[in-house]
């Protein structure tokens, strides 16, 4: 595994966590949003993972190598649709039902907050890695000095 294909892993984790994070900064952007563009409240949305694909020397090449992983990528980005729309009593929004209640999109805070920490705790750590193998190579560059 060469230093660059180290530094590359690191930076696609840190690409991924970052739209991660901007994925769960809209959520909690339109935690009060009853409509959207097509009158619906708003769907939280997450954001899904998977290794990066590789060619299929490349593949044989690392698992000879004794490597393995080449990094991460965003596949997509789905709507929660599992999680319950929360209902509130208001019978005076603009947006109520016939039987006077609001439906609130199904972003909870603290879930959300809480996905927040690990995004930025796991963008920390691709940093931290990043960082670790460009010291590394200073450090071989030097060696000949």
């Amino acid at each position: 595994m060469s230093a660059f294909s180290g530094m590359n892993i690191s930076a696609s984790g840190m690409t991924a966590q970052r739209l991660r994070m901007d994925i769960i900064s809209q959520n909690i952007a339109n935690v009060n949003t009853t409509r959207d563009k097509n009158g619906n409240p708003y769907q939280r949305k997450m954001v899904v993972f998977s290794e990066k694909d590789s060619t299929p020397f490349q593949e044989i090449l690392m698992k000879t190598a004794g490597v393995t992983g080449n990094g991460v990528k965003v596949t997509k980005i789905l709507e929660d649709n599992m999680t319950e729309m929360r209902k509130v009593f208001d019978p005076n929004h603009p947006d109520a039902d016939e039987q006077g209640y609001v439906t609130y999109p199904n972003v909870n805070i603290v879930q959300e907050m809480t996905d927040l920490i690990d995004a930025t705790r796991s963008y920390e750590a691709n940093v931290t890695a990043f960082n670790a193998t460009k010291n590394m190579a200073l450090k071989g560059l030097e060696v000949g000095r």
